[in-house]
């Protein structure tokens, strides 16, 4: 177990909320020491929020689901719903540190107690990251099943060679969860081929794992991976061999209704600020709020974003209740994404040719939201596990 030096965050002790309003609070709080110059220059200069990330740590924002006998606070998904949605509606990133938040569940329920004494107190204090998740690969892409990397067992432990490639935050983290094959065996479900693992990468870097950036539309930090034999211990495999897809299936409904709470926050942000533009902007002797042309798309992007967040706030519960939530998180993540995309636009619209302009931080959110028509999952496949898990139409891939 660990010591005292726990990283809670304030004030918060109880597992059920309906508004969570203490920690939107505190949120909004230090959010406000990181106003938009902050995110444009980052933006501009391509460089990770160290000191923000710091403060959400020190703070204990990061540590929210890590349960406190290893330093964290205990608190259901709905409350991480809450922070990440908060830090997009002030004009903030989490994509800097919200995989943290996703990917912990692989090592809470699968892990083993060494595993989880050796890293989850370090990882609530800040000591250290789990940013890096390494799945996607170059010619899989989100055909997790089809991956390449493997992992073979070697006298001390496992062997690893591949390419993982959208490794968000590997440059700035200090674990990863890797998924590699463990087997090609023909005779062994494709689902049961693969392992997780946890991998030291302040250890691997230069002793076979490179990291080589990718320059994007955003400033997202994502990355490549390779593997060149490197060389880790047996007590890096997370569960049982062969076990990893099973394992990353319930980070993957978390992560779907996290990033459904970042686009929801985006939402908001693009609605609070065309709201206030479109009250105060006069054109031809009126505000241009007055202007049905304005004002129908800024109602409709409200509508939307409320009605999408009912589905988050629905999948968020399923999930602390540990029920079956794979539909709700996907279709949550669907109609945020779209709602944000959709505010975003209106926002272009409402904003005009400031729209454009750097100071007004629209240009750099609209950016931003794009990404989430197409990561984590795209809305394609979300709209074909709809047509083929739930409505029970023949699958089309």
């Amino acid at each position: 177990m660990v010591d005292n030096n726990v990283n809670r965050v304030p004030g918060i002790t109880r597992l059920e909320n309906d508004s969570w309003e203490d920690i939107r609070t505190g949120v909004k709080s230090l959010c406000n020491n990181f106003p938009g110059e902050y995110w444009r220059k980052l933006d501009s200069d391509r460089t990770y929020p160290e000191e923000f990330v710091k403060a959400l740590t020190e703070s204990g924002y990061l540590a929210c689901l890590i349960p406190e006998e290893y330093g964290g606070s205990g608190l259901p998904i709905q409350a991480a719903c809450v922070i990440l949605e908060e830090i997009q509606r002030s004009g903030g990133n989490g994509a800097a540190c919200h995989a943290q938040m996703y990917i912990m569940g692989a090592l809470l329920r699968y892990g083993s107690e060494d595993q989880k004494n050796k890293y989850l107190p370090k990882i609530a204090s800040g000591k250290l990251r789990l940013q890096a998740f390494g799945v996607t690969e170059p010619d899989a892409g989100t055909d997790t099943l089809s991956i390449r990397t493997k992992a073979e067992k070697s006298k001390n432990g496992y062997i690893i060679n591949g390419q993982k490639v959208w490794t968000s935050r590997a440059e700035y983290s200090d674990l990863m969860l890797l998924l590699a094959r463990t087997s090609n065996n023909k005779n062994t479900k494709r689902t049961e081929g693969l392992s997780l693992f946890i991998i030291d990468m302040q250890k691997a870097k230069d002793n076979g794992l490179t990291i080589k950036p990718i320059k994007t539309m955003i400033n997202h930090a994502t990355t490549e991976i390779f593997f060149d034999d490197l060389e880790i211990s047996a007590e890096s495999l997370i569960g049982d061999e062969g076990k990893g897809f099973k394992y990353i299936l319930d980070g993957m409904n978390a992560e779907r209704i996290l990033i459904a709470s970042e686009c929801i926050g985006d939402s908001k942000f693009f609605l609070d600020k065309m709201t206030e533009y479109a009250s105060t902007r006069e054109v031809f002797g009126r505000p241009i709020g007055q202007n049905q042309g304005i004002q129908f798309p800024i109602s409709r992007a409200y509508a939307e974003t409320e009605a999408a967040a009912l589905m988050v706030e629905r999948a968020a519960k399923l999930f602390d209740k540990n029920m079956p939530c794979g539909t709700e998180a996907n279709i949550a993540k669907l109609l945020s994404s779209e709602s944000s995309w959709k505010a975003a636009e209106a926002a272009i619209q409402t904003f005009g040719g400031y729209g454009f302009a750097e100071d007004y931080d629209i240009e750099r959110k609209y950016r931003e939201a794009r990404l989430y028509q197409i990561a984590p999952v795209s809305t394609n496949l979300i709209l074909a596990y709809i047509g083929q898990n739930v409505l029970g139409l023949k699958r089309s891939y």
